[in-house]
């Protein structure tokens, strides 16, 4: 099955999750950058990644929530 074909199968919440949890892993994969710069000049990036980090988790976290609920109450 080709991956559109998978991608269009997805519900809203399933892709929402995924989307979230892309976001978060570019989020980590941008502070771990962050992390081996060592630049003085790096300081507010840091602390700006981790503030996107935080934001993208808790975005995870609720779409991860109304995908617990959809599959909980499946449509009739």
């Amino acid at each position: 099955m080709n991956q559109q074909a998978t991608a269009s199968q997805k519900t809203r919440a399933e892709q929402e999750t995924e989307n979230e949890a892309n976001r978060l892993r570019d989020q980590v994969d941008a502070a771990l950058l962050a992390v081996i710069s060592r630049s003085p000049d790096d300081i507010e990036s840091l602390q700006t990644a981790a503030d996107r980090i935080e934001r993208a988790a808790r975005d995870l976290a609720d779409a991860l929530r109304e995908l617990v609920r959809q599959r909980r109450t499946p449509e009739l």
